[in-house]
């Protein structure tokens, strides 16, 4: 990964730790509209669709990166969300 995409990496990274998910969200909407093909911008994307609990948007994202590069970090991330999503406690279910 370039400098830059790990720079920029960081910076959505802190602006998601900030709290600014939304403004992270635009600054990555605005990067995939110039590079499209960059599963890692996908990635960063379905992150920050994860912390807003926005799953559908998250897994829709993290399937675009996988898509992208079958080796994304995405392949990990949609795979515990979905365990997530599909966990079911039976002991709450069947009291």
């Amino acid at each position: 990964m370039s400098k830059n995409r790990m720079e920029y990496a960081a910076r959505i990274t802190a602006l998601m730790d900030q709290g600014c998910i939304a403004e992270a969200i635009a600054s990555i909407n605005a990067h995939i509209r110039h590079h499209p093909q960059d599963d890692r911008l996908h990635y960063l994307l379905g992150n920050a669709y994860r912390r807003l609990g926005d799953w559908q948007h998250a897994l829709e994202s993290y399937a675009e990166a996988i898509e992208l590069n079958p080796c994304s970090p995405a392949l990990k991330a949609k795979e515990m969300a979905e365990n997530i999503l599909n966990y079911r406690c039976k002991e709450l279910l069947n009291p």
